[in-house]
């Protein structure tokens, strides 16, 4: 391997890890954001295309969320899971 070619694949690394910290700092992590994802947390109710939209926005704060004593019992549900799992947003292991 070159020198131009590891030096471009190390680049490469470091543009997408900046982009992934750029994302995380863009989210305001305010568990009020999920207020649309309550009726689907707290219920067998299926989640809205609202409340999928939330759950990804605010995927980087979940970890946060579940540690909240005053939070953590709807986030880290079973219904909190499924509607992740609904939602396509993996479930993080915090």
């Amino acid at each position: 391997m070159s020198c131009t070619t590891l030096l471009c694949a190390l680049l490469l690394v470091v543009v997408v890890v900046l982009a992934e910290v750029e994302e995380t700092k863009a989210v305001t992590c305010t568990a009020t954001e999920l207020s649309a994802c309550v009726g689907a947390f707290t219920s067998s109710q299926p989640p809205s295309a609202s409340c999928c939209d939330k759950l990804r926005e605010q995927k980087p704060c979940l970890c946060g969320y579940i540690k909240n004593p005053s939070l953590g019992q709807f986030v880290n549900s079973p219904n909190a899971k499924r509607v992740a799992s609904t939602c396509g947003v993996p479930y993080p292991t915090c």
